[in-house]
């Protein structure tokens, strides 16, 4: 077996199980905090594996044979070297300590000229900086006629309302979600795939969404539970609506990559700022804690991914490469 179809296999299972395990809990995690008191784990890790696999086939149909959704068209195919697979490697170990990194700039920096970096990273931050003043300006909104850490949902039509709507909303952001962060595990396989690594694809991604319901999320679960009322159904559809309408914007805007992890702490980070606003016995000695640790981890990974990418152009590659 030649060593890049080993890097290959080693930089797809490794990339695969850190993007799930990390990214997907920025749009799973908020169904499984208000979900899990409810269903089994394997009902909705069945619900999720569902929607994932008509998701992918539908980029895999739509775009002849792309599963990214047109995500890689800035980053042509190379052959798998070892250092392409050292970025998920690092990925999976920070994701096993909890930290909510960008996927997106750890596993594509190994892969992406130093200009298109550049742009993915401009591109994400204006993502956090839009995600967090729409988050602001929704709840505000809503603080004025709800309180979700306090007052409750009443109505057996209402409370049946909200639960179904956890669904339809949780299903729509994981649909738009993958559109996004597939790219960053196709990165490793070839632009245009046939049947039979279509169906490997998915059964991998299958297996490795079960065992994540299983652990309830995993570490990096924390990020969502520690926020305000996540665990709510009402408190869920919102924030699942507004992320994926926000991800959804910037899927049309342009098929560059970028780090949708930006986005979630970027609405989160509003989200919190508008119940400390409106909410007297929340103060903003609470809010700036919790984001400011959020914002610091996201440095954290940045600063890995720029060290990859320096290291890979002006040490590893030959000179003259790029």
């Amino acid at each position: 077996m030649e060593l890049t179809l080993i890097y290959t296999i080693i930089g797809f299972g490794l990339a695969g199980y850190s993007v799930i395990a990390n990214d997907s809990i920025q749009t799973l995690g908020t169904f499984i905090a208000s979900k899990q008191k409810w269903f089994k784990w394997y009902t909705l890790a069945s619900a999720a594996s569902l929607v994932m696999i008509f998701a992918i086939t539908w980029g895999w149909y739509s775009y002849d044979g792309d599963i990214s959704y047109g995500r890689l068209t800035r980053i042509p195919f190379q052959e798998i070297q070892w250092y392409h697979a050292v970025a998920p490697a690092i990925l999976l170990l920070l994701t096993r300590i909890g930290i909510p990194v960008s996927t997106t700039f750890l596993v594509l920096s190994a892969f992406a000229s130093t200009i298109v970096l550049e742009k993915m990273l401009v591109k994400s931050i204006v993502g956090y900086g839009i995600a967090a003043t729409v988050a602001y300006i929704s709840w505000i909104a809503v603080s004025k006629f709800i309180n979700e850490k306090l007052d409750e949902v009443k109505g057996e039509t209402w409370i049946a309302f909200w639960r179904n709507a956890v669904w339809v909303s949780s299903g729509w952001l994981w649909w738009v979600w993958l559109s996004h962060d597939v790219a960053n595990i196709a990165v490793y396989l070839p632009r245009q795939l046939d049947l039979s690594l279509l169906l490997i694809v998915l059964t991998y991604f299958t297996a490795l969404l079960f065992y994540i319901f299983y652990i309830k999320g995993g570490p990096i679960q924390k990020v969502v539970l520690e926020k305000t009322g996540t665990r709510y159904a009402r408190s869920a559809t919102i924030i699942n609506v507004i992320y994926a309408a926000v991800l959804f914007y910037f899927k049309e805007l342009n098929d560059l990559p970028m780090s949708t992890t930006w986005v979630f702490v970027g609405l989160l980070c509003g989200r919190e700022l508008a119940i400390s606003t409106m909410n007297k016995d929340y103060k903003f000695k609470y809010v700036f804690p919790l984001i400011g640790k959020d914002f610091v981890k996201m440095i954290f990974g940045l600063s890995v991914s720029v060290a990859i990418v320096l290291a890979i152009h002006y040490f590893i590659i030959p000179k003259g490469l790029y």
